[in-house]
């Protein structure tokens, strides 16, 4: 019969066994990513506009379209995720069947595979509102994809704040929501950009539901026009918009471009890097404002 100890150390071999695979299987996997794009990447690649039928086209406006597209999701989804977590956590009772529902809808949504909502936004923003195949059509939908993991976010941000501070709050005479927005929201700010930050990335290389609703194509965009009811302005939220995750599938199932696994190879790398690089800001932004709002080194 193993005693204690033993089964201690073999209990941790066996987990560490099994984190190092995964190291290993995610590293193997962006390196050979990386090794493969990288020496692709130039300023003209990452510049120019694509190319369907010769070589050396660029994902220039793909990475525009794809940036652009993250930042009205985000100014949509943001004040929704963050009103809808303030009230799920300081104001919503715990006991209330309404807001159990609401709880189960959220867990629901934020399970629902990426191409499900891709066909909801088509069927609904795409056809029902006439949007047409549009960077607002997109925004629109990838805010429903990312609005339950954003509130969420949110919510368990606030739930960690200890409700000794709540408490203090009130014993200095604040209202409820002088108390989450003096003491409680500043304490969660870290977290909540942390979650942010991870959220964009996530939505940054969305594809699938992107393909439905903003489009495969990418019309030339004149970068000197910032009037944004110009169908050429890069601001113009009405014009198709294929993203650089589109892109890449796009290349992969129907390019037919001479250098077409190039392309795919320095897009896809590109991709990876944009995404580690949101990653790397979440923490450091988070342990910046941990460090200015506590005064600690």
């Amino acid at each position: 019969m193993l005693n204690a100890k033993r089964v201690d150390k073999i209990a941790s071999a066996v987990l560490y066994g099994i984190a190092g695979f995964v190291v290993i299987v995610l590293a193997a996997l962006l390196g050979f990513i990386l090794y493969r794009g990288i020496p692709h990447l130039s300023w003209h690649f990452l510049t120019s506009p694509a190319k369907a039928f010769e070589s050396g086209g660029g994902i220039g406006i793909q990475l525009f379209n794809s940036f652009y597209l993250l930042l009205i999701t985000m100014i949509i989804s943001f004040p929704i995720a963050l009103g809808s977590g303030i009230y799920l956590n300081e104001y919503a009772s715990k006991k209330s069947r309404v807001i159990g529902f609401v709880r189960t809808a959220i867990e629901i949504l934020s399970s629902l595979p990426s191409v499900v909502v891709g066909l909801f936004g088509f069927l609904l923003f795409v056809v029902q509102f006439n949007f047409g195949f549009s960077l607002l059509s997109g925004a629109v939908a990838l805010t429903f994809f990312n609005l339950p993991l954003l509130t969420r976010s949110v919510e368990e941000s606030l739930r960690q704040i200890p409700n000794l501070q709540r408490e203090a709050g009130s014993a200095l005479g604040l209202s409820r929501w002088e108390t989450v927005g003096h003491v409680i929201l500043p304490a969660a700010l870290p977290s909540i950009v942390t979650g942010v930050v991870l959220s964009a990335g996530r939505v940054f290389g969305e594809a699938a539901a992107l393909i439905y609703t903003a489009g495969q194509s990418a019309p030339a965009l004149d970068f000197t026009d910032w009037n944004p009811f110009n169908v050429s302005s890069p601001l113009n939220l009405m014009r198709p918009a294929e993203t650089l995750a589109v892109h890449i599938w796009k290349i992969n199932s129907e390019g037919i471009m001479p250098d077409a696994a190039a392309v795919s190879a320095g897009a896809s790398a590109v991709l990876i890097l944009a995404v580690l690089l949101f990653n790397v800001l979440a923490r450091y932004l988070s342990k910046v404002l941990y460090q200015r709002l506590t005064s600690s080194k």
